[in-house]
């Protein structure tokens, strides 16, 4: 397996996010050079996520596959009722 090199990248961050750092590093008995690299990729990867989420959604709305506003609206209002609307499609 090929070695990944790796690249320091400095940040500056309020004091009580630094203590929550070293706090949680501490708990977990990890480095916190770990626990940033953990918060860095679990960030990026719901970053990607929300991306793909929006361009998948865009793509909707182009091919025509939406649901009236109005329809949603009145589905929701309904939620309450003894009846529900059934969901909007």
């Amino acid at each position: 397996m090929a070695r990944i090199g790796t690249k320091v990248l400095t940040a500056h961050v309020p004091y009580p996010l630094a203590e929550k750092v070293d706090q949680m590093a501490a708990r977990l008995e990890r480095s916190r050079g770990w626990i940033m690299k953990q918060a860095l990729s679990a960030w990026l990867d719901q970053e990607e996520e929300r991306s793909r989420l929006t361009r998948e959604a865009l793509a909707d709305v182009d091919a025509g596959r939406i649901i009236d506003h109005q329809a949603v609206q009145a589905w929701a209002d309904s939620l309450g009722a003894d009846e529900p609307l059934p969901t909007p499609r």
